[in-house]
């Protein structure tokens, strides 16, 4: 006869690829974080480029970032314009920002006390004066790009890029290469006006997979270091735990199945118990004993462990006189 019970095995814990451990925001998490980029970013503008603008109280506006290709993003800023390619976030990611030169000359004009509007006219060079202008605002708008990735909490220590800066410019966007042709880019306008009535506008475009780390928190994103494998015992966790069910057969015969169906209550089954019982995981031979008694209940003493790959399970198991379920 054998006394048995099923063996549920339990699945070992599963170790997933970075993909699914670090899942990126949910598409309504997402979008309130770049409600709240915007929303920082515009509040900081509108501080920092005042002093700029001869004290002007601004009004700043983030628009949506619109996709784009890159090719459409560079055919948007135009041949020609006052670009500047700028390092942000506590990441350093690469971004492309751009005035036209009409705004460009206007922002230096009120700058110097001027009334900041548009000439109808537009040199085909840039005036020095306005390349400096553009400058200034560049790092400007670098650094409170930094300071909006960083949401509310101050930036990390040791953050290697914590203030913005720019990098290089060029009146060809073309030429500096901020992302490439066919990739995905996000194209954002910056609109910037004042209570005289002028508006001044400014493009950012960058790489699409480079914006997520510029959202609240999106630099402090790090994948969880992992150590070098162990293997699993069964004293360690998640397994140290797991109930596994154990049974021990007493004894086996063959009978007929004639004889099955003539069984009836009273009738009684002579059993040949041999002096060593296997303690079984299923089909696994655990170890092996002699049947006697402890404390009033039936036990079983454990005598010898198989010579094989699975007597390793042994250091889970001590050797002393276990209980059995017979």
């Amino acid at each position: 006869m054998r006394l048995s019970h099923d063996f549920a095995p339990v699945r070992a814990a599963a170790v997933h690829c970075p993909e699914l451990t670090s899942r990126g925001p949910r598409p309504e998490e997402r979008n309130a974080l770049v409600a709240a980029w915007r929303r920082d970013l515009a509040r900081l503008l509108a501080d920092d480029l005042s002093a700029l603008l001869s004290g002007d109280r601004l009004d700043v506006a983030i628009a949506e970032p619109e996709p784009l290709s890159g090719a459409d993003a560079l055919r948007r800023i135009g041949q020609t314009a006052a670009n500047s390619l700028i390092r942000v976030g506590a990441t350093g990611e690469t971004a492309l920002l751009s005035f036209d030169f009409a705004t460009a000359i206007a922002l230096t004009d009120r700058s110097f006390g001027g009334d900041g509007r548009m000439a109808g006219s537009v040199p085909e060079v840039l005036p020095r004066s306005a390349a400096l202008l553009v400058e200034e605002a560049a790092t400007m708008i670098a650094a409170a790009l930094t300071r909006a990735s960083h949401g509310d909490m101050p930036p990390p220590a040791g953050a290697a890029t914590t203030r913005g800066e720019v990098i290089v410019r060029s009146e060809s966007a073309a030429r500096l290469k901020p992302f490439a042709l066919d990739a995905e880019a996000l194209f954002v306008t910056l609109t910037i006006a004042n209570r005289q009535g002028c508006t001044w506008r400014a493009s950012l475009a960058l790489a699409a997979e480079r914006f997520a780390r510029l959202l609240p928190g999106g630099g402090r994103r790090t994948a969880r270091s992992r150590g070098p494998r162990q293997p699993a015992t069964g004293l360690a966790a998640p397994f140290a735990e797991v109930p596994l069910p154990l049974h021990v057969v007493l004894a086996e015969f063959d009978l007929s199945l004639a004889r099955l169906q003539t069984l009836a209550p009273g009738d009684t089954i002579p059993l040949a118990m041999g002096r060593q019982v296997p303690l079984l995981v299923g089909e696994t031979v655990l170890a092996h004993g002699s049947v006697g008694t402890a404390a009033d209940h039936m036990a079983i003493r454990l005598t010898r462990f198989p010579a094989s790959p699975s007597a390793s399970a042994s250091a889970s198991v001590p050797s002393a006189q276990q209980g059995a379920r017979s």
